[in-house]
């Protein structure tokens, strides 16, 4: 797999007045190949929200490098570029949806690439499928719950076939079905069209989802491996106020009882088959 984003050595000051700035990133450095689903997790003030601005080049390094398939953020001759091929779906639908019917907005992207009317009409009936929104092709969006604005916003970016997805805590104003929607979407893209994903979120759950999580405090990386690797730290993410996933906490909090469980289940159907086993 060739690597989609390269994090170099990347750190990020705010400059709050001539003699003070505030260093949001620091030195923080990671690569994501092409293909896999990474989630991001860190408590407010991390630095997750300043990292997802800088990958979409709204905001560029202080110091390091930042590489969208190859594409430097510095550069601002790459920034039309890498927006194509790294989209952006961010907390709230209702800020990236532009027209007043569902598949003219997912046209959008696509119109502005110059694209031909034939293709765009493929488009965007085979990304409004892709999340299961065709059938609501001709509705207005503000009709819609916020699970499908959310997944029309996913839409539009399709039809303009990123390589890469970046989700800045997009389930984070969504009710727990509208949640479940959009993570289904998200896992689709990644498994069955081969689209890279970064999910930035403060849900465990849904980080569980994910081949790598990534966990960042005061700006740093302080853990990167598989969900497995990462939820058994139990101890020191505490410590910097995450959550671990709720299976995780139970299985914990049955062993201190005394059940002879797994301590390091991270979902529902782990937990069943666990205890099925002490039966």
């Amino acid at each position: 797999m060739n690597g989609m984003i390269n994090v170099q050595n990347v750190s990020f000051e705010y400059i709050i007045d001539e003699d003070e700035k505030f260093k949001a990133i620091d030195d923080l450095s990671f690569d994501i190949k092409q293909g896999e689903f990474v989630a991001i997790i860190g408590h407010n003030g991390s630095g997750k929200s300043t990292l997802s601005k800088n990958l979409n080049a709204i905001l560029t390094p202080t110091s390091g490098d930042i590489l969208i398939d190859n594409l430097n953020t510095k550069d601002e001759k790459n920034l039309w570029d890498i927006r194509q091929r790294a989209g952006m779906v961010f907390q709230n639908p209702d800020n990236q949806i532009v027209a007043t019917v569902v598949e003219e907005d997912v046209a959008f992207g696509p119109e502005n690439l110059g694209i031909n009317p034939t293709e765009i009409r493929k488009r965007v009936d085979d990304a409004l499928k892709s999340v299961g929104m065709y059938e609501f092709k001709d509705k207005q969006p503000h009709l819609l719950s916020g699970g499908q604005k959310q997944r029309v916003a996913i839409a539009g970016l399709i039809a303009m076939k990123p390589k890469c997805i970046i989700f800045d805590e997009a389930t984070a104003m969504l009710d727990p079905h509208g949640r479940k929607e959009v993570m289904n979407a998200i896992k689709k893209l990644n498994k069955e069209d081969k689209i890279t994903i970064l999910h930035i979120t403060h849900f465990m759950e849904e980080a569980v989802e994910a081949d790598r999580v990534i966990v960042m405090e005061k700006g740093k990386k302080i853990l990167d491996g598989t969900p497995r690797e990462v939820f058994s730290k139990i101890d020191m993410l505490k410590s910097i106020g995450l959550d671990v996933p709720y299976m995780t906490e139970l299985s914990n909090l049955l062993k201190d009882e005394g059940l002879d469980v797994n301590n390091n289940i991270l979902t529902v159907d782990e937990m069943v088959m666990e205890l099925c086993r002490l039966r």
